[in-house]
């Protein structure tokens, strides 16, 4: 069947697009991905065969959102700490000394203010929280001032001021290990990290030791590196970090709406009309 072979839509990185896959389908003429992040693909090597790219970035933005603010507001109450205090056989009562962090009137900062980082802004803002962003491009000032953000130009002043520091960016060479050990120590020793782009946006070595020595408070992550991580690493043992299985886009919703998404890139590609979502390689 590989001469009929026109389009591949990607689930979760699987089938695996390498040369010899390409070599093996001289009709394909698009791959469509399940999703925003396209760090699994090698673009370079997919366009030097003439197959086109696209992407889901409408479908994803608000379960990813909603993903990101889910875990800064259970990191911030301890949700996971307490419901195993709360579950166990051995309770009398909570612990007086069993303090959350306040929400409401906290900073948030954003690291990436794309279509996900700009709906975390807008579920912050009823939360009643004060709201930085650092992002390659500044937002228009009427998009600015509807969520109520302040732009930082640098992300050193977003990472010393901000109470929880959110994480929404692409893994790219410039990126990878974007918060480092320079960057946790300028945190807050309050502060929580919250990432739901790419495990290795952050550098978990640094991270552990942030969070094991008091540098910053704790830490929410739905993506790390590898995924899953090996049972025995070090994160897995510490309370003061949530972990969750990259749920960002997995809602019923979601799944459809990105379905739906690839197929019109596809049907796009495949008629010789610009494709909604296609991404080219840098």
């Amino acid at each position: 069947l590989s001469k009929k072979v026109q389009a591949i839509y990607l689930w979760w990185h699987k089938p695996v697009i390498d040369q010899e896959l390409l070599q093996s389908l001289p009709n394909l003429k698009v791959i469509a991905n399940s999703g925003v992040g396209m760090d699994h693909l090698d673009l370079k090597l997919i366009a030097s065969f003439g197959v086109k790219m696209a992407n889901a970035p409408h479908a994803v933005s608000s379960s990813t959102a909603d993903t990101g603010m889910a875990l800064l507001l259970a990191s911030a109450r301890r949700l996971v700490e307490v419901y195993h205090i709360a579950i166990s056989s051995s309770m009398d009562y909570c612990e007086v000394d069993i303090l959350g962090a306040e929400v409401a009137g906290a900073t948030l900062g954003i690291i990436g203010m794309g279509s996900i980082g700009y709906k975390i802004a807008l579920r912050a803002k009823a939360f009643e929280m004060n709201i930085l962003y650092h992002n390659r491009t500044r937002r228009k000032a009427e998009e600015e001032q509807a969520v109520g953000a302040t732009y930082c130009k640098k992300i050193e002043s977003l990472l010393q001021q901000a109470d929880f520091v959110m994480v929404v960016v692409s893994l790219t060479p410039q990126t990878h290990n974007l918060i480092g050990e320079r960057e946790l120590e300028l945190m807050k020793p309050t502060a929580t990290l919250i990432n739901i782009s790419r495990g290795a946006v952050v550098d978990q070595e640094a991270l552990v030791k942030a969070l094991q020595t008091g540098v910053i408070r704790a830490a929410a992550l739905d993506v790390t590196h590898p995924e899953p991580l090996p049972r025995d690493h070090p994160l897995l043992k510490l309370k003061n970090v949530i972990i969750t299985p990259h749920l960002g886009i997995k809602t019923d919703k979601a799944t459809y709406m990105i379905t739906e998404e690839a197929v019109e890139n596809i049907l796009a590609a495949l008629n010789g009309l610009p494709i909604p979502s296609e991404v080219l390689p840098s």
